[in-house]
């Protein structure tokens, strides 16, 4: 709930700050055409039809970015549930005194996956929750190796066995590693500048009228403000109120099933 009201107030100062911005630009507008009637809006279409083709094409790209990896989040998710599923199904090609000891290691080892979800963002406890699942990767992987020496295993369990258990392992470096690529911070930064510009602008070209239009105003900037905010939701998805939390009950019924 940090995140979200943290997200909350930087899309309200947005939204404050384009306001204002807005009716600095109307004020600089009327002060020009009291002092240039004729050449108040001479040659100033092209900069403000280059500033907001620029802002539109930023939020579109940051937007685009953001849903497409929230996207792939959500399908790794998947791709560890039916990583594991596979490696713990082939655990009936152990030899039938060794299964109850790995089929417990595998229980063990996914409710430490969803431990270190669980517990963002207090990222020291996730760092020891990664620990441990590397901490059960080992004892898995060493069980198996085991495994396939064992009188009464499948003779093919090697290379039915190992490769699955890889797959597994490397999955959770894929997960972490996509939990924490996102565009760098100069690029919201100027999202945040580019849309503070254009208001100036947007207030410049709107000080030909006599009047304000507060319906113009406010949804100009509430529209930008509320792009912003969903970007920065999408773009952390176990932080706020747009969550990929859902998906994690592809690895809840794997486990369930594993009881």
């Amino acid at each position: 709930m940090i995140f979200t009201f943290f997200v909350l107030l930087i899309a309200l100062g947005q939204f404050v700050g384009m306001v204002a911005l807005l009716e600095v630009g109307r004020r600089i507008g009327i002060h020009r055409r009291h002092k240039d009637p004729e050449g108040a809006r001479e040659g100033v279409g092209a900069a403000e039809g280059a500033i907001f083709a620029l802002l539109g094409l930023l939020i579109a790209f940051t937007f685009s970015g953001a849903a497409a990896r929230f996207d792939s989040r959500r399908h790794l998710i998947v791709e560890e549930a039916n990583a594991i599923g596979t490696a713990y199904l082939r655990v009936d090609l152990v030899a039938p005194d060794l299964q109850p000891v790995m089929r417990d290691s595998f229980r063990r080892y996914l409710e430490a996956r969803l431990d270190v979800y669980r517990k963002i963002p207090d990222m020291p406890a996730v760092e020891a929750a990664l620990t441990e699942v590397s901490r059960q990767q080992k004892d898995i992987w060493h069980q198996a190796v085991a495994a396939t020496r064992a009188p009464g295993s499948h003779p093919n369990l090697t290379v039915l066995l190992l490769p699955a258990l890889n797959a597994m392992i490397d999955i959770t470096t894929t997960r972490t590693m996509a939990a924490s690529f996102h565009p760098p911070t100069i690029i919201f930064v100027m999202l945040m500048a580019l849309a503070l510009a254009a208001a100036l602008l947007a207030g410049h070209a709107m000080s030909t009228a006599k009047t304000r239009s507060w319906t113009h105003v406010v949804a100009f900037a509430a529209a930008v403000a509320a792009s912003l905010y969903v970007i920065l939701e999408i773009e952390y998805p176990r932080l706020g109120f747009i969550r990929v939390d859902s998906f994690d009950s592809a690895l809840v019924g794997l486990r369930d099933l594993m009881k």
